[in-house]
């Protein structure tokens, strides 16, 4: 596998997981529609989509290590290789960055108010930018 199909298969898998982030919101918007609010759940539910954001931290210094990993394979047998473990270190941190996400749509079947859902979603969306593979790659 060349560099270029590397990139080409690391940002369709990107946007997929993107995909698999906001389905979950748009499924419970979709299939329970209004809910009416349930007070105890709310701010517990809000709380822990804030703090897992914190999962994404290890997540993302495996990352970066995997990048720094792959930027020294270049041009080496080692190459292939090093693109494979640069995307499951990425898939994992994907997933850990999703989580804030998640909690929005459990939030949603709750009753949760527009505003901390949209906040939750966009941490998610701001994350998984932190994901993007550099152009120096």
């Amino acid at each position: 596998m060349n560099r270029a199909n590397a990139r080409r298969r690391l940002a369709l898998a990107w946007w997929l997981q993107l995909a698999l982030m906001l389905a979950p919101l748009v499924l419970v918007e979709v299939l329970a529609g209004d809910n009416p609010p349930r007070e105890p759940l709310l701010m517990p539910l809000f709380i822990a989509g804030l703090l897992s954001m914190f999962v994404s931290l290890p997540l993302f210094h495996a990352y970066k290590r995997a990048l720094i990993a792959t930027e020294k394979a270049r041009d080496s047998d080692d190459e292939p290789l090093a693109w494979r473990a640069l995307g499951l270190r990425r898939r994992n941190a994907l997933l850990g960055a999703s989580l804030p996400a998640w909690c929005a749509a459990a939030g949603l079947l709750a009753g949760q108010e527009a505003i901390p859902l949209l906040l939750l979603t966009l941490s998610s969306l701001v994350l998984f930018y932190l994901y993007r593979l550099p152009r120096q790659l």
